[in-house]
C-alpha cells in the first residue's frame, strides 16, 4: 500500500486545522497556499473529509472549514480512511470472496498481523499531538540559518 497524494494532502490539511484553536474556521485557499496543495484538489479532498464527518464546511464570505471533532480524538487512520478507503495490505484481507485460500494460507496470517500493526501505528497519536510536534519542529527549522520554510508565514495560522 502506498499513500496517494490525496492522502498526503488530506493529512497536511488536517494537521493545519489541528494546529489552530478549537472552533477556528479557515479558508481552504489559506491552507492550500501554506501547505503547497493545489487549491482545486484540496477542495475535492475537503468534500471527502466533510462527508466522513471529520470537518465542517461553511459557505459564504466568512466561510471555510474547521474540525468537526476535537483534534485529540482524530488520528491519521481516520484521515487516511476518509479519503483513501479502508486499508487492506492484500486483497485477501478484504473478504473471502477475493481469496479462497484464507483458511489455510500461512501468509494470510502474516498479512493480518501486518495490517493490524499498521492500523495500530496510525491510531497511536492524535492529530493534536502531531500538530504540536509539527509546530515545534517547524519553529526549530526556522531558527536554522539554511533558508526558507515550507510554510509562507507560520504566524498567520500555526500558533
Amino acid at each position: 500500500m502506498q499513500l496517494t497524494l490525496t492522502g498526503e494532502y488530506a493529512i497536511r490539511a488536517m494537521i493545519h486545522l489541528a494546529s489552530l484553536p478549537e472552533g477556528t474556521i479557515v479558508q481552504i485557499s489559506q491552507i492550500s497556499e501554506q501547505w503547497e496543495i493545489p487549491d482545486n484538489f484540496l477542495r475535492k479532498i475537503t468534500a471527502q473529509l466533510s462527508k466522513a464527518g471529520l470537518i465542517f464546511s461553511h459557505r459564504g464570505n466568512a466561510g471555510g472549514i474547521q474540525l468537526a471533532r476535537p483534534a485529540e480524538t482524530l488520528t491519521l487512520l481516520d484521515v487516511i480512511e476518509a479519503v483513501e478507503g479502508k486499508i487492506y495490505l492484500n486483497k485477501c484481507l478484504i473478504g473471502p470472496q477475493f481469496c479462497s485460500r484464507t483458511s489455510w494460507c500461512a501468509v494470510h496470517i502474516v498479512w493480518c498481523e501486518a495490517q493490524q500493526a499498521l492500523k495500530e501505528i496510525l491510531t497511536r497519536r492524535s492529530l493534536a499531538e502531531l500538530a504540536a510536534s509539527t509546530i515545534s519542529k517547524f519553529e526549530q527549522y526556522q531558527s536554522l540559518p539554511h533558508g526558507s520554510s515550507p510554510l509562507n508565514s507560520p504566524s498567520q495560522s500555526i500558533s
